[in-house]
């Protein structure tokens, strides 16, 4: 009797095909992350003064875009939103990253330490650390304060990093990482934006998708592998997460410090139909990817569609 091994991947497949084997995976991610990693302290010239006329983040990407109450503000006002916008996004970007890190430090303690699999995850981890000063130095060069998301899914999330499924880390991880990640690929070639914060969503575009990949495979693996409770719960707790995500995703506290009715605001971003098509676009890579590996199902699917993130 032959017993399968995690590294006799020939043999696990799913809807997308073969899995590809763990540790190869993990030595190429090892070998760009040699060629293609950056320190934000020296690669950024933080010392450069504040681009007067430039925005912060793109205005199509602004929670209030295209609504009436945009059309009513002064362009003045609508880029200090932009500002206040990309705080509460690096403040997001933070928390989520701050989760992962523990996340995935879990995932490797019962690991063979020599492996690639946790030399990559270990490599992971440092990048998610100079991803998290970044962003934190971004806020304070952009006047805005930091945002934190509200104490209720703050709390939520330490009962998240207890109870999650290996595979639910990893979901929850590209939830994370693939919204932001669509966002800033439109952002760092923007001309209209601020030269720092290109600069910053270069950098983490270019480390993020070495990220994505290792969670896509591991959360393939996973959802091939795990037992079937496991599965199950994982596609629940990531309709929850999807849930969250969406609630948190811009900080309603910005609308009031651009001197903003904080209601009305809100209930435009809700009705409004850009807003709408801008987060369903930088979910579907993620979404459709979820839903051809088994995780769009059940009452987990009616969470996410209940999210927003999912037509």
């Amino acid at each position: 009797m032959t017993t399968r091994t995690e590294h006799d991947f020939t043999l696990i497949r799913d809807a997308l095909g073969p899995l590809r084997d763990r540790e190869q995976v993990a030595a190429r991610l090892l070998e760009s992350s040699l060629k293609h990693s950056f320190d934000p302290e020296t690669e950024l010239d933080w010392e450069a003064p504040i681009e007067d006329g430039k925005w912060f983040w793109p205005p199509e990407l602004v929670s209030l875009y295209d609504t009436p109450l945009w059309r009513r503000m002064s362009e003045e006002q609508r880029m200090d939103l932009a500002r206040h916008e990309a705080a509460s996004l690096a403040s997001l970007g933070i928390w989520f990253e701050i989760i992962l890190m523990q996340l995935l430090v879990r995932h490797i303690y019962d690991k063979s330490l020599t492996s690639n699999h946790v030399r990559y995850a270990l490599t992971e981890i440092a990048d998610e650390c100079r991803h998290s000063m970044m962003f934190a130095r971004m806020i304070q060069k952009g006047g805005a304060p930091a945002y934190r998301v509200p104490r209720i899914y703050h709390n939520l999330a330490r009962v998240l990093k207890t109870v999650s499924t290996t595979p639910g880390s990893f979901a929850a991880t590209l939830l994370g990482e693939e919204i932001l990640d669509w966002m800033q690929r439109l952002t760092f070639p923007d001309e209209r934006v601020q030269t720092l914060v290109r600069g910053v969503t270069r950098i983490h575009v270019v480390e993020e998708a070495r990220h994505v990949r290792y969670a896509r495979e591991e959360l393939r693996r996973q959802m091939v592998t795990a037992p079937r409770w496991e599965q199950e719960f994982t596609r629940l707790s990531c309709g929850e997460a999807a849930r969250v995500f969406s609630t948190c995703f811009i900080n309603p506290q910005v609308y009031e410090n651009v001197g903003l009715d904080r209601r009305q605001a809100l209930a435009q971003v809700r009705a409004s139909g850009h807003r709408r098509e801008v987060m369903q676009s930088g979910a579907k890579r993620l979404t459709d990817f979820l839903d051809d590996i088994g995780v769009l199902r059940g009452p987990g699917r009616r969470l996410w569609k209940s999210s927003g993130l999912l037509a």
